[in-house]
């Protein structure tokens, strides 16, 4: 028999799907957010092999992962508030095929700007099909599943960084990075299939409004979500962005062995995902802290203990899994301070998430060109100290836990 649902928009939802399929269509959303997460981070691993193909500094190879963070903090919003009324099925196809031409158009470039040019959809997409994709477990699965496929979608990220990023780093190792990005447009084009197969039509249930945003904005639980957002993923992405040059001057390690460390890291990064996971609701502050102080005390010494091999891969370990608890920790913050509009607190935390991920990769591009991969390791983990502090001075959230 069939039923309805109700979603946090009070609307009701088409008739639950039967389990096979919502999973399925879970697993497609989940994919769609691996190809495109892959696909945002996998200059990092081939940066050196990039840069050296159009003659170009590792700084200013770093403006391949400026591009997209930028271009999706400004179309979140934007591709929220004006196309409220087309299905979200169609949106979602959209933006996965529009990640496949520009993996297509990176892989054929002749020269940077191209490449640039194919970054900036990147941008797009992201900005697009996160802010529409994770919201839609309610939609898919029935009301007692929605938080089992939130953590399946969301478990995109980390495996991102531990299957999509060292296997594209391998790949480019073997064949050249133009076929790595190649090997990404193919998946990405299976994804869109396997997407338009299992996702129902997805009528568009409300419109977040930019004055909405704007209201959400002026909270401080908002203000203080954002603070905490910009310091952690700023010293994140303004040192991991380089982290390849850093393993290949400091610690020595070749081509091969980075693509170890990058999944050594990775791996840490989905253990500290579930981790952060299972702890940031009941006390977000602890949470919070713990992982920037992670990543704080990981920067810091790999300058020091980086510089032998097991120096290196330990820190490594500790650092991914500090930043897997990061982006669950930061979207839950955001959730607590707007509970009573959700799909405006997943924009903000998309928009500035991405932002900083762009502001962190520039910063870091440009403080590297000026220094050397250590002093930038340094800088970042004098940086990241701050949300620690920040942390333990907020009084935190009574609801649904002591705040700790």
């Amino acid at each position: 028999m069939s039923s309805t649902r109700t979603t946090t928009t009070g609307s009701a939802a088409p008739p639950e799907l039967p389990p096979v399929t919502a999973w399925l269509a879970v697993t497609s959303v989940m994919l769609g957010i691996f190809a495109i997460v892959t696909t945002e981070i996998l200059p990092i691993g081939l940066l050196t092999s990039i840069g050296s193909s159009f003659e170009i500094s590792d700084g200013t190879a770093g403006l391949m992962m400026t591009m997209p963070g930028f271009l999706a903090a400004v179309s979140a919003p934007l591709v929220t508030a004006t196309t409220a009324r087309v299905d979200r099925r169609v949106m979602l196809a959209a933006f996965i095929l529009l990640l496949a031409l520009a993996d297509f158009l990176a892989a054929l470039a002749t020269n940077y700007w191209l490449v640039l040019v194919s970054r900036v959809l990147v941008g797009v997409t992201i900005g697009g099909f996160w802010s529409i994709g994770a919201g839609l477990a309610a939609r898919l699965v029935p009301a007692r599943s929605v938080g089992r496929a939130t953590a399946v979608i969301f478990s995109a990220v980390p495996l991102g960084s531990v299957l999509g990023v060292p296997l594209g780093t391998f790949i480019g190792d073997v064949a050249g990075w133009r076929t790595a990005f190649l090997a990404m447009g193919g998946f990405t084009l299976a994804v869109l299939a396997l997407l338009l197969l299992v996702v129902p039509p997805l009528p568009a249930e409300g419109t977040t409004r930019l004055d909405v945003l704007g209201g959400v904005l002026r909270r401080a639980h908002t203000r203080f979500a954002l603070a905490l957002t910009f310091l952690v993923v700023l010293a994140h992405f303004g040192t991991y962005t380089y982290v390849t040059p850093f393993l290949e001057e400091v610690t020595g390690a070749g081509p091969g062995l980075v693509t170890v460390y990058l999944l050594v890291y990775g791996a840490a990064g989905i253990a500290g995902n579930f981790a952060g996971g299972a702890t940031v609701g009941r006390h977000p502050r602890a949470t919070f802290a713990v992982a920037a102080a992670m990543i704080a005390g990981a920067t810091l010494l790999l300058p020091v203990l980086g510089r032998w091999d097991l120096g290196a891969l330990a820190l490594l370990v500790v650092w991914g899994a500090a930043y897997g608890a990061v982006p669950v920790c930061s979207q839950t913050w955001f959730a607590k301070a707007a509970p009573d509009t959700p799909e405006a607190a997943s924009v903000l935390f998309t928009a500035s998430f991405q932002a900083t991920l762009s502001a962190g990769a520039l910063l870091g591009g440009a403080a590297l060109d000026r220094s050397s991969p250590s002093t930038l390791l340094l800088l970042g983990g004098a940086l990241a100290c701050l949300p620690v502090l920040l942390v333990r001075a907020h009084p935190g959230w009574t609801t649904g836990g002591n705040g700790r």
